[in-house]
């Protein structure tokens, strides 16, 4: 509900969930504090989707799979988006590092003969995320390792016929 529309209200929150609104209300105080518990609930996903990747010890293309594989699954669990909590210095921190991890290993990529080199500067980084994005809310019928073949696919070969 809240990634269909992040104004929606407490009492809407809780007639979805089946609840009463006091319910939702003794375990968040405000409605700010259950969208910080949410957006926490999705940035430790994606950090444990990082880690369960092994980005840098895995082979590249097997550690790619999973890393997308897992960020589909983040995505379709937690479909709201971490923009709202920037402003929190340590939500803000914690995604950077997420993005260093992921660039890095885009760049072993590159290193070792994955991706191509010369493409502009931040290209691959900006792209996959999109394509992950993508997959998660137009493929839904596809499972995540299905659309995970479809994302990868994409992404190493494009869509061009050379």
């Amino acid at each position: 509900m809240l990634a269909a529309d992040p104004g929606t209200s407490i009492a809407s929150i809780a007639a979805e969930a089946g609840v009463d609104r006091r319910t939702v209300y003794r375990r968040f105080a405000s409605r700010e504090d259950l969208l910080a518990a949410i957006y926490e609930a999705r940035l430790g996903a994606v950090e444990r989707a990082i880690e369960d990747a092994r980005l840098r010890e895995a082979p590249v293309a097997v550690a790619l799979h999973r890393y997308v594989e897992n960020i589909i699954t983040v995505n379709r669990t937690w479909p709201v988006d971490l923009a709202r909590m920037l402003s929190d210095d340590s939500v803000h921190a914690r995604r950077d590092a997420a993005i260093e991890e992921v660039d890095a290993f885009l760049d072993r990529a590159t290193d070792e003969g994955l991706l191509r080199p010369g493409l502009p500067q931040g290209w691959a980084s900006a792209l996959l995320p999109q394509l992950m994005h993508l997959v998660s809310r137009q493929l839904s019928e596809l499972s995540a390792g299905q659309a995970a073949d479809v994302v990868v696919d994409t992404f190493l070969n494009g869509l061009g016929t050379s």
